[in-house]
């Protein structure tokens, strides 16, 4: 090694700092700072898991409610339909004799039909509960009348059809009942 060599290493060498025997060296004890490492992890993600798992009920609860937004919706529509079967059966029921195969009544039946199987298709169906038992729940007695052909408790008529959907009631039927 050449005399300007040394001189370079030993420049070099001085320029790395040395601890002083005064100042205090930190105790860099890795497996403490290895086990802190680990525990941060383990508590981000058990936050990250917590955080999805609140998430994913958050997208769980959004979706029933839309599902039930377009329940009601679907509910909603068929309601406002029922007044008008109502009239569209009332006045098929009461079609002058002459007028009954006429082309207009059968279009004017072809759009009761249109209205029924809209009905249908949207999971409606008729509560029409002759001879069954009145039931609080599905019926509404507005009179009652005695008979002797029919069990006391049972519907003698159906005044106005009922509307169910599922389980769900749209509207009562208004019914007769036997005493």
């Amino acid at each position: 090694m050449s005399q300007e060599e040394t001189t370079q290493f030993a420049a070099e060498e001085s320029n790395t700092p040395q601890p002083n025997e005064g100042t205090p060296v930190p105790d860099l004890n890795l497996a403490e700072v290895l086990a802190t490492a680990r525990k941060e992890a383990a508590d981000f993600k058990e936050g990250w898991l917590r955080e999805r798992a609140d998430f994913n009920n958050y997208k769980k609860r959004v979706e029933g409610q839309m599902k039930d937004l377009r329940d009601n919706a679907v509910v909603d529509a068929m309601l406002n339909l029922l007044p008008i079967i109502d009239d569209f059966e009332r006045a098929m029921a009461n079609v002058p004799p002459e007028m009954k195969d006429h082309p207009w009544m059968n279009g004017v039946g072809g759009i009761h039909r249109k209205f029924q199987k809209t009905l249908e298709e949207k999971g409606v169906t008729v509560l029409d509960p002759v001879g069954e038992v009145f039931d609080p729940n599905r019926h509404e007695a507005v009179t009652t009348e005695a008979s002797s052909e029919v069990e006391s408790g049972h519907v003698i008529a159906t005044l106005q059809k009922g509307y169910v959907r599922g389980d769900k009631v749209l509207r009562p039927a208004i019914v007769k009942i036997a005493i």
